[in-house]
């Protein structure tokens, strides 16, 4: 009894430790190539988690983020926005090869005013408050249909060489197994 309680309160303590520990207790995390180096991102392949991505968030690791994965009935253009995002994040948008379409350095947004809404509000209501803080947000095109979004810390892809068409490593077919 007394080991159990103390492997829990040392689970804790790491996890406490940890920085974003809470965001991705039990994340499903992939490893993805990109520009010659390699990234440990969170897979992101639902409706509810596509739409909260990375919100709220203070500090993603330099070999951290996230990997969105849209299953084949919702292959389209993407406009992603930096929806209650504190810190800047870096975007690609792949297709279904894992080709890389195109990408941005997306900056944080000024906060919700009082009438837009509640901040953490990841539901996808269209209240006036909500509908009026959505459409003031910055969108950031795919311009072509994606079927992988990858979102890093801000600043990463200054650092890499990357170019439209250049091949990111990733599992496509199980990723693409995995999208609901």
């Amino acid at each position: 009894m007394i080991a159990a309680w103390v492997a829990a309160v040392l689970t804790c303590v790491v996890c406490a430790c940890v920085s974003g520990c809470d965001d991705k207790a039990g994340a499903d995390v992939a490893k993805v190539r990109l520009g010659g180096k390699s990234f440990f991102l969170e897979v992101v392949a639902d409706d509810k988690s596509r739409f909260k991505g990375l919100s709220g968030r203070t500090h993603i690791e330099p070999d951290g983020g996230m990997l969105f994965v849209f299953p084949a009935n919702k292959v389209a253009v993407q406009q992603f926005v930096m929806r209650d995002c504190p810190i800047p994040i870096d975007i690609v948008y792949l297709d279904g090869q894992g080709r890389v379409l195109s990408w941005y350095a997306m900056t944080p947004e000024p906060p919700r005013a009082a009438d837009e809404g509640t901040p953490g509000d990841h539901s996808t209501d269209n209240t006036p408050g909500n509908r009026k803080y959505e459409d003031r947000l910055r969108k950031y095109s795919s311009r072509f249909p994606t079927t992988f979004v990858i979102e890093l810390a801000g600043g990463t892809l200054q650092n890499l060489k990357i170019a439209e068409g250049d091949k990111v490593d990733l599992d496509v077919e199980g990723l693409k197994k995995r999208a609901r």
